[in-house]
C-alpha cells in the first residue's frame, strides 16, 4: 500500500493531494476482518504502507516518470499495488509500472466521467486522460475495460465518449445502472472482465455527493456507497491484481467522511487482492 499524493492536471476544484494522509488517518477506524465476506487480508499475506511516491509538482511529466519508476520498484518485488491518491492521473504510472505489456490487463473503472481525453489544455497528462494513454501504450485491453456510473453534464458530441465506443470499451452510465441494480451491474463486470488480470480504479466523484462531499469534481445522482460495496464484493473470485482509490480532497469535507469511505472501499479491494492470492 502506498500513496501518490499528485494533484497536478487538474481542472476542478482541487486538493486531491492531501487525499492519502487523511485516508491513512482514517483507516485506524479498520479492523482486520471483513465481515460481509468473513476475509481477513492481514492474516493471508504480509501487508505494508510504504510511504508516498516522490513527484515534481511543477513537471507533469516528470512527476508520471518518478512515480512510474516507484510503482516499478514494487513489482519487481513481486509485490502487488494498492494505491491512495492524489487525481485520477496517478493511475497511469501504476498501470505503467505494474502492467506486464505481454499480458494486458481488464480495467473496472468506477467513475462519473470516462477520463479517455486525447488532449486537454493542450496536455496529454492530465486527470481526464490516463485511460486514453494507458489503452494506447497497450497496458489495458479496451474490450476488458468497463465504465460504472457515468453521469453529470457535458457536451452535444462527447470525443472522450466517442472513443470509448470505437475502441469496444463497455460503459454503463448512472441511469442504466439505477434501472439494473448493484449485483446486476457486478455480475455485467464480471463478464467483461473476464478471466484475465484485472485492476480495479475508483474515483470518488462516481458515488453521490452525500457520500462524498470531499472530492474535486461533484456530480450529484450517483449511487451510494453500500451499491459500491455490493458491486466489489460480487467481483470475489475475478484475477484481481490490485487497485486505487483518488480524488479525495479533504479541504472540502472537514467531517473526514469522504476520507473513511475512501479507506473502506480500499479494503473491500484489499480483500479482493488477498482472495486471490490465496488462489495462486
Amino acid at each position: 500500500m502506498f500513496g501518490l499524493p499528485f494533484g497536478g492536471g487538474t481542472i476542478a476544484r482541487d486538493g486531491s493531494r492531501y487525499g492519502p494522509a487523511q485516508i491513512r488517518e482514517m483507516s485506524i477506524n479498520i479492523r482486520g476482518t471483513n465481515l460481509a465476506t468473513m476475509v481477513s487480508p492481514l492474516e493471508i499475506f504480509r501487508i505494508a504502507d510504504i510511504g508516498d511516491a516522490p513527484f515534481n509538482s511543477f513537471d507533469h511529466e516528470q512527476s508520471v516518470d518518478m512515480m512510474t519508476e516507484f510503482c516499478g520498484a514494487i513489482a519487481e518485488a513481486g509485490a502487488w499495488p494498492l494505491a491512495a491518491g492524489g487525481n485520477h492521473l496517478i493511475s497511469l504510472p501504476v498501470l505503467r509500472g505494474t502492467v506486464d505489456p505481454k499480458n494486458l490487463v481488464g480495467l473496472v473503472h468506477f467513475d462519473a466521467h470516462p477520463d479517455t481525453h486525447d488532449v486537454l489544455f493542450d496536455a496529454k497528462l492530465k486527470h481526464a486522460t490516463p485511460f486514453r494513454r494507458a489503452v494506447e501504450e497497450g497496458l489495458v485491453d479496451p474490450k476488458r475495460h468497463i465504465i460504472i456510473g457515468l453521469r453529470g453534464t457535458g457536451r452535444p458530441t462527447d470525443a472522450a465518449i466517442d472513443w470509448c465506443r470505437e475502441v469496444g470499451i463497455t460503459m454503463i452510465d448512472a441511469n442504466t445502472f439505477f434501472e439494473m441494480s448493484a449485483k446486476a451491474v457486478a455480475e455485467k463486470t464480471r463478464e467483461v472482465a473476464g478471466s484475465g488480470p484485472t485492476y480495479i480504479t475508483v474515483e470518488f466523484d462516481r458515488l453521490d455527493p452525500k457520500d462524498m462531499p470531499g472530492t474535486g469534481s461533484l456530480e450529484p445522482g450517483g449511487y451510494s456507497m453500500r451499491d459500491m460495496q455490493v458491486m466489489l464484493r460480487v467481483l470475489r473470485g475475478l484475477d484481481i491484481l490490485g487497485g486505487d482509490v483518488h480524488e479525495v480532497a479533504p479541504p472540502y469535507d472537514r467531517t473526514g467522511y469522504t476520507a473513511l469511505n475512501a479507506a473502506h472501499l480500499l479494503f473491500e479491494i484489499l480483500c479482493l487482492v488477498a482472495e486471490n492470492r490465496v488462489s495462486l
